[in-house]
C-alpha cells in the first residue's frame, strides 16, 4: 500500500517496523472528533475561496458518510495507512475520488490530531463532570438520612472524637466539589483551537482559523502556531486532575474497606459491588472499594509518563508525542469507570447505625469534651488538658472508661466536676454542640448539606 506522504521514499519499511510507528490502534478512538475537525476545516476552505464550494460540498458528503459508517462501527482501519487521520483520509479519496485530496490544504497531521485531542478531552470532561456530580448527589442522600447517626473519627486511624456520619460523608462531597472546579479550569485550556496553525509554521493559503474554531465550539486560537502543535499542558492538567480526584476515590475506598470488614462493621456494601470467595463461603469482599483503590496507580502512571515523554523534548512536534494518547484514553475510561462504581456503591450501602453509636460509647473519643467543660468553668485548657489525661490513665488502669466514673471518682480528680458532666459525655451531646462554622454539630451538618445542594441546582442552572 502507498504511504500518503510516501514521494520521498525509495524503500518500504517491514511490515513490523509498521505496526510499531502506527497509532490506530488506539488513536481510532478519535474518529468522531477527527471527522468532525475535518468538516469544519473544509467549511473554512469553501468559505475563504481556497476550494470551490462544489469540492468542498463533496467533501463534506463523504465525511458525513464516514461519520454514519463510524457511529455504525462500520469503518476498518488499517496498520499500513499509520493513524486516524490518514485512514480516514484514504476512506475519503476512495469514496468521492482525487478531489479528497483537496481536504488537507492548509493544514497538517500535526494540527490536525492536536485539534483532535482537544475536542476529544472536551467531550469527556463534560462526562466527567456529570458523573462527578452524579456522585454528590448519592453523598448528599445518604448525607440526609445520617445527619443524626453517630460514629467514631478517626486520626492516626486512633478513635478520636465522636462525629455524625453525615459529617464524614460530606468531607468527600467537597473534595469532589474541588474536583469539578478544577476540571472546569482544565476545560479553559482545552477548549483552545489548534486548527490552522499547520506542521508548525502557519500555511501560505488564506485561511480563517476564527472561523474554523467558531465553527468547532472553541473560545479562541492558540496565538502561536510552534506552540499550538506542540501543547500538551492540557492533558498534563486532566491527567493531574483526574489523579486528585482518584487519590480522593482511593482514599474513601480504602475507609468503605475498613468500615465493610468485621472489625469495623459500620456498613455493608450491596452483593451488586462485593465478590466471594472460590475457597471460603463466608466471604463477601469488598472488590469494587479494592479496585479503584488500584486503578488509582495507573492514572497516576500515566501523568508521570506523560511528563517524562515531554521533558526533553525540542520544539516543536515530535514521533515522542504520538505516546500522549493511550495513557489519556486509559485515564477517562479508569475515572469514568470508577465513578460510576462509586455512585452505585454510597447509594447502595447499608449504614449499621447501632454499631457506628456503640463504637462511641466503648472509647474515650468523648474526652476532649471533659477538657472544654473544665475551660468552660475557668480552668486553662492546658491544666484541664493533664487532668482529663490523668482520668483516662485511671480508666485505663482500672478497665472502665470516663462516663463509668462516679462523681465522686471525678471530684477526687477535679472539684469542677458536677452531676450535668454525664451529659456532656454522651456521644450525641457531644456531637451535637460541636456548632462552630463547618463543624459536625447537627445544625452545621444541616446547613452544610443546604449548601451543597445550591452547588448541584447551580450546576443545573448553567446547564
Amino acid at each position: 500500500m502507498k504511504k500518503l506522504w510516501g514521494g520521498r521514499f525509495t524503500k518500504s519499511a517491514e511490515e513490523w517496523v509498521d505496526e510499531f510507528g502506527a497509532s490506530i490502534s488506539f488513536d481510532q478512538e478519535l474518529v468522531m472528533e477527527d471527522l468532525e475537525g475535518s468538516i469544519a476545516h473544509v467549511t473554512m476552505l469553501a468559505k475563504t475561496g481556497i476550494l470551490t464550494n462544489e469540492e468542498a460540498e463533496l467533501i463534506r458528503k463523504g465525511l458525513s458518510s464516514l461519520k454514519e459508517k463510524a457511529a455504525q462501527n462500520e469503518l476498518a482501519f488499517s496498520v499500513k495507512l499509520e493513524d486516524i487521520h490518514l485512514n480516514l483520509e484514504s476512506m475519503l479519496t476512495d469514496m468521492i475520488g482525487p478531489v479528497g485530496g483537496k481536504l488537507h490544504t492548509g493544514r497538517s497531521r500535526n494540527d490536525q490530531v492536536a485539534t483532535d485531542v482537544h475536542l476529544y478531552l472536551r467531550n469527556q470532561i463534560q462526562v466527567i463532570l456529570e458523573l462527578i456530580h452524579e456522585l454528590q448527589e448519592a453523598l448528599v442522600e445518604q448525607a440526609e438520612v445520617h445527619v443524626e447517626t453517630i460514629m467514631p473519627g478517626y486520626t492516626h486511624l486512633q478513635r478520636a472524637q465522636p462525629i455524625s456520619f453525615a459529617h464524614h460523608l460530606m468531607a468527600y462531597f467537597w473534595m469532589l466539589e474541588r474536583d469539578k472546579q478544577r476540571f472546569q479550569e482544565n476545560i479553559k485550556r482545552v477548549n483552545v483551537s489548534p486548527l490552522g496553525a499547520g506542521a508548525l509554521a502557519g500555511t501560505t493559503f488564506p485561511i480563517d482559523r476564527y472561523y474554523s474554531a467558531e465553527l468547532l465550539g472553541f473560545d479562541s486560537i492558540y496565538e502561536n502556531s510552534m506552540d499550538a502543535v506542540s501543547d500538551r499542558d492540557f492533558i498534563i492538567e486532566f491527567l493531574s486532575a483526574s489523579s486528585i480526584l482518584m487519590m480522593h476515590l482511593s482514599r474513601f475506598s480504602e475507609e468503605i474497606i475498613l468500615w465493610s470488614s468485621q472489625e469495623f462493621k459500620f456498613i455493608e456494601l450491596d452483593d451488586s459491588f462485593s465478590t466471594g470467595s472460590s475457597i471460603m463461603p463466608q466471604k463477601k469482599n469488598p472488590d469494587m472499594a479494592e479496585l479503584i483503590r488500584g486503578k488509582t496507580g495507573r492514572v497516576y502512571g500515566n501523568l508521570m509518563g506523560l511528563l517524562t515523554v515531554l521533558k526533553g523534548l525540542p520544539l516543536t512536534y515530535n514521533k515522542d508525542m504520538q505516546e500522549d494518547k493511550e495513557g489519556m484514553f486509559d485515564t477517562v475510561k479508569t475515572v469514568t469507570g470508577s465513578l460510576k462504581i462509586f455512585a452505585g456503591m454510597v447509594r447502595t450501602m447499608r449504614v449499621q447505625t447501632n454499631q457506628m453509636e456503640k463504637a462511641t460509647k466503648n472509647d474515650f473519643s468523648n474526652a476532649t469534651e471533659l477538657a472544654d467543660y473544665l475551660s468552660d468553668k475557668g480552668m486553662p485548657f492546658r491544666e484541664a488538658h493533664e487532668v482529663v489525661g490523668k482520668l483516662v490513665l485511671y480508666c485505663v488502669n482500672k478497665g472502665c472508661f470516663l462516663a463509668d466514673l462516679t462523681l465522686d471518682e471525678f471530684h477526687d480528680a477535679c472539684d469542677l466536676f458536677e452531676e450535668d458532666i454525664y451529659k456532656v459525655l454522651d456521644p450525641k451531646t457531644a456531637v451535637e454542640r460541636r456548632n462552630s462554622a463547618g463543624g459536625t454539630g447537627f445544625a452545621q451538618i444541616k446547613l452544610a448539606i443546604s449548601k451543597a445542594k445550591d452547588c448541584l441546582d447551580k450546576k443545573h442552572a448553567v446547564k
